[in-house]
């Protein structure tokens, strides 16, 4: 987990390992100037100012320059804290970017949100404390302790028995909580999903007018995590009453066994300035006992954290591309050979049950069945947006997994039923397809995809502004959009996954009638419900049940009298009925 995590110290490890150097020189300091302090109380007899003024210069030189390390500590450390956070962040990004779907799917989108934000924001504070805190507390602790034991070692022998004693009762309270921050961090990810959910579908809320039980049920995971919060902070309470009682009780045991002791001895074995020094070196210690005990308080919260976020970052992608992966694609013919899929290996039934198809380069194909048919999994095989569980799925004569990802996606464009637009403006977005596209090629893939008509009715036409998640345009322009914007990225393959039903059936007429004009040579597969939507095109495939059980042209599969005649026949009475 730490070599993990380490791996995003990087350029701030320099700032790192200075911070503990300054903090080292600051302690060293701060431990001689008890002594210092010493002389100059056994000094003030009365008979001369010299010592006085020597020692005086003495201590306000220490203290600055103390206060000098002290202020380049804590710049340091904010700079490598923080610094650490931005690349812990950006590697966790940079590494869900190349997960595939059944990687996101495992983690959970709201869970991989909680770690980019509460779980790094955990671990940046701890990892300030680390390189600060926990290495000023050990190196106080050690330095006080011998700088008491040279003053006396009899009174040091108070502060060798009070130190243990407080460090295993932090130690017990923290390995109290330590459970129940684990349990509140999965708590935290269902809480982010029902935001996230919310939020994505407030429309749907607000329509159907549940927006109090939306708000019963947030509260009541918002009360969850309160008791759970609750229950640490009352176990992490005892810290301070602990500490208090500790050093409370060592002032105490010291002051009066050291008077006692310089009246018996009168000052022989222990002057007043000692005893002054003892009493300051044991605040420091039971000080730096207290900075322990916020130490181990972050400590908890960060380590379940931390393991969070390095099981992120160890994590491999479920599909990674091959060494010598193939960088171009021949053309657009697909193969499918007796292919079977499942989300999950502990699956028990398939997705997808040997399924056997050949698509010529330049072939429209129309895929149509019931809802959980699968149409939509089949296609995410050819991309390799998931991985075959047997078979294989060739692409241009060769097996998927035998191409460069990024090659092999760069020659498929997939367009969802739910599409999805960027913030930023239409030109913005569609050079999704094609960040070098000309204003001309942009234009001529929105009239292929009937979108230049509406968007040239905008006041700033192609520069108008997009809200995040297209919230601005229609249902049917958002996919006319989707579709240029897939048409920009001259694929070999043109997957249309229901994308356009959202649209008048005219409009869509019109769009297939330009893929078979203006794209001959890209192999088009168009999921639908509507039939009028894949009647013409050069196969149709009937999905039931993860199967293909119908396949041919619209004539062939309505002489055969199955599942495709009964969904033509029902379209077409309703609308002869309208």
């Amino acid at each position: 987990m730490i070599r993990a995590l380490a791996k995003s110290i990087r350029e701030y490890r320099r700032d790192a390992i200075l911070t503990p150097f300054f903090v080292t020189l600051e302690v060293i300091l701060e431990c001689m100037i008890p002594l210092i302090m010493a002389q100059l109380i056994d000094q003030m007899t009365g008979e001369a100012m010299t010592p006085i003024i020597r020692y005086g210069l003495a201590l306000l030189a220490m203290a600055l320059a103390s206060l000098f390390c002290g202020a380049m500590s804590g710049r340091y450390a904010a700079t490598a804290a923080c610094g650490f956070a931005k690349n812990l962040r950006q590697d966790l990004y940079f590494k869900v970017q190349d997960f595939a779907f059944a990687d996101i799917d495992r983690f959970s989108t709201s869970s991989l949100v909680t770690r980019m934000t509460t779980d790094v924001t955990n671990v940046q504070m701890a990892y300030q404390m680390l390189i600060r805190i926990a290495v000023r507390t050990p190196l106080m602790l050690i330095f006080s302790v011998v700088m008491s034991l040279t003053i006396n070692a009899k009174m040091a022998l108070i502060f060798l028995v009070m130190v243990p004693l407080v460090g295993a009762a932090l130690f017990t309270i923290s390995g109290t909580v330590r459970p129940i921050f684990k349990r509140i961090f999965k708590k935290y990810d269902a809480l982010n999903a029902s935001v996230q959910e919310n939020v994505a579908g407030i429309r749907v809320v607000k329509s159907f007018v549940r927006e109090n039980y939306e708000i019963e049920k947030f509260g009541k995971a918002a009360e969850e995590v309160r008791s759970d919060f609750t229950n640490a902070e009352k176990i992490l309470a005892f810290n301070q009453p602990t500490m208090m009682f500790a050093i409370y009780m060592a002032m105490l045991l010291v002051s009066y066994f050291g008077s006692r002791m310089i009246i018996n001895t009168v000052s022989t074995e222990l002057s007043t300035g000692e005893l002054s020094s003892l009493l300051t070196y044991g605040i420091q210690i039971l000080a730096s006992m207290m900075m322990l005990s916020m130490l181990f308080v972050m400590a908890s919260m960060a380590q379940e954290s931390a393991a969070r976020i390095a099981e992120v970052l160890k994590h491999e992608s479920s599909l990674t591309s091959p060494t010598d992966g193939a960088t171009e694609v021949a053309d657009g013919s697909i193969v499918f050979e007796h292919v079977s899929f499942k989300y999950r290996a502990e699956g028990k039934k398939d997705a997808l049950s040997d399924i056997n198809l050949s698509i010529p380069s330049g072939a429209t194909v129309g895929i149509i069945g019931g809802t959980g048919s699968s149409k939509t999994t089949l296609i995410q095989l050819i991309p390799r947006l998931y991985d075959v569980t047997e078979g294989c799925v060739k692409v241009g004569g060769k097996d998927v997994r035998e191409y460069d990802l990024e090659t092999l996606r760069s020659q498929v464009a997939v367009v969802l039923q739910k599409n999805v637009l960027f913030s930023g403006t239409i030109r913005e977005n569609l050079r999704w397809g094609d960040k070098t596209a000309s204003d001309e090629e942009i234009e001529r893939v929105c009239r292929l995809a009937q979108a230049d008509e509406f968007v040239q009715q905008f006041p700033e036409k192609y520069d108008t502004y997009i809200e995040r998640g297209g919230t601005n345009v229609s249902g049917g322009q958002k996919q006319r959009l989707c579709i240029a914007r897939a048409l920009l990225k001259k694929p070999k393959i043109l997957i249309l996954d229901d994308s356009t039903s959202a649209v008048d059936t005219k409009t869509d007429s019109l769009i297939r009638r330009a893929f078979r004009e203006e794209i001959p040579e890209t192999t088009k597969i168009i999921i639908a419900q509507r039939v009028s939507s894949v009647e013409d095109a050069d196969i149709i495939l009937v999905m039931d049940g993860g199967r293909i059980v119908e396949q041919g042209t619209s004539e062939e599969l309505l002489a055969a009298g199955g599942i495709y005649r009964e969904v033509y026949d029902s379209q077409t009475r309703s609308k002869e009925a309208v």
